[in-house]
């Protein structure tokens, strides 16, 4: 399914159709350039989900974690300081992947073979001011 953002409002309206794509647990791989609004978007997506907390990049903490309104479960990752993908098992990833929570996840390709097979992805353009955005299913 293919979206477009052409402003901040716009966002959180994708975010919304978003929602109703997406499981109740599982991974969900943000990717984009720097910059293309990957936080920008997890952040809409928590705030539909319920999540009444701060939501900001994890990027000198690789993980954050969100409670919902129904007290679900959301991590958030940023793995773009990751050098190397045994770093991600060093924190812990695989457990928090079997929490059965929804994990949303930035520089998912710093992972290699760690990332599970079946995901799904969030695909963000930066098209001169509007956002492209693209959801598929991996498996």
């Amino acid at each position: 399914m293919n979206f477009l953002a052409p402003d901040l409002p716009a966002m959180k309206e994708v975010a919304k159709q978003l929602i109703d794509l997406l499981p109740n647990d599982g991974i969900v791989v943000v990717e984009g350039e720097m910059g293309a609004g990957k936080t920008t978007l997890i952040t809409q997506l928590c705030a539909v989900l319920g999540v009444e907390d701060k939501v900001s990049s994890p990027t000198f903490s690789l993980v954050n974690e969100y409670r919902t309104s129904d007290d679900d479960l959301i991590f958030h990752f940023d793995l773009y300081r990751l050098e190397d993908p045994e770093e991600a098992l060093d924190f812990g990833i695989e457990e928090y992947f079997d929490q059965g929570a929804l994990c949303f996840i930035e520089w998912a390709d710093r992972l290699g073979a760690y990332l599970p097979e079946a995901h799904y992805v969030i695909s963000i353009e930066d098209q001169e001011g509007t956002r492209s955005i693209t959801f598929t299913k991996n498996q």
